[in-house]
């Protein structure tokens, strides 16, 4: 695949402060017109990534590019292609959704004769026609951030970063913004997001994980749920699972079990020998199991697995260097 083809590239990104590395050594690419998850529990370094991609922040070392720009040496430029959507509101609420659409037309410098057609499209796009002229600030949380990547976008960038688009917003609005993600990929805008609700992280083309400043994971969906898992998943669904845990834990192989909706989903190094002995713990316990067998982990299985995994090996590594 040619360079052209990539939105982002990055090699070796590395961003510090003082002894603190916030990013360590980042590398991966990001084709034109996928939607890319970026994910990370708080802390991780996905913010401070973001920065340096939208040339707020210049990296300590390494390099990389955005949009075909540098992002050591044409910050200016990525600035420019680049659409950025925070997640706190940042609209003024006092303004109506066409006066806020009107400031950001100046913020970007679009042509006078072209205000007025752009204005029409986010508008459209967001499907705020019958909102056009109220105060942002009754709008819902999913009008207003429908408004906000409208605005985002108003001057047409390749690229738009949004970072926890739908936090605070209600499942149906979540799901209508991701139809919009959908249709701007789909018009070959590339989407970079970060999240942290792992059913949104179903519907990015790539995901990549981030923790303590390292890249940990990367691929589809599809491929960390099947590939970058060594354990395996033992769901089980039944009654007072809470009371369970314990006990299930304590069972040979098994790492961990957590709660997972009505039941429990059990991290095992083997899950033919464990499902007879969870079994055995709800015979003893006369708690009937609706369901006990392995399952394809989930993303939040995965991301789990993976971290824990990570904070294992960095354990052993300090105890070694002891």
């Amino acid at each position: 695949m040619t360079a052209p083809e990539f939105a982002v590239t990055l090699q070796d990104l590395e961003r510090r402060f003082g002894d603190f590395i916030a990013v360590n050594r980042i590398s991966l690419d990001v084709r034109r017109g996928e939607i890319f998850g970026f994910l990370g529990p708080n802390g991780a370094g996905k913010s401070t990534t973001i920065r340096m991609l939208c040339g707020i922040l210049p990296p300590s070392s390494g390099s990389g590019t955005v949009a075909g720009f540098d992002i050591v040496r044409q910050a200016e430029e990525i600035k420019k292609n680049i659409g950025y959507m925070s997640q706190k509101f940042s609209l003024y609420e006092d303004l109506t959704v066409e006066e806020n659409i009107d400031f950001y037309a100046g913020i970007y410098r679009i042509p006078v004769e072209r205000r007025q057609e752009r204005k029409e499209w986010v508008i459209g796009m967001a499907g705020l026609a019958e909102h056009r002229r109220s105060r942002t600030a009754i709008l819902s949380g999913g009008w207003k951030q429908r408004l906000s990547l409208g605005c985002a976008i108003l001057h047409e960038p390749p690229i738009v970063f949004l970072d926890e688009p739908t936090s605070g917003v209600d499942p149906i609005s979540r799901r209508a913004f991701w139809d919009l993600i959908y249709r701007l990929a789909g018009a070959g805008v590339t989407v970079f997001v970060t999240t942290h609700y792992m059913d949104e992280a179903e519907y990015c083309d790539r995901l990549a994980l981030i923790y303590r400043g390292e890249l940990i994971a990367l691929g589809t969906p599809e491929e960390l749920k099947t590939e970058r898992m060594v354990e395996e998943i033992v769901e089980v669904a039944c009654d007072r699972p809470q009371e369970l845990m314990e006990e299930i834990e304590a069972i040979p192989g098994v790492k961990h079990a957590a709660l997972f909706g009505r039941g429990l989903h059990v991290v095992t190094e083997d899950a033919v020998a464990t499902v007879p002995a969870i079994a055995g713990v709800l015979a003893a316990r006369r708690i009937t199991a609706d369901r006990i067998e392995k399952i394809i982990p989930s993303l939040e299985d995965v991301f789990v697995s993976l971290i824990e995994a990570r904070d294992r090996e960095e354990g052993a590594l300090r105890e070694f260097s002891r």
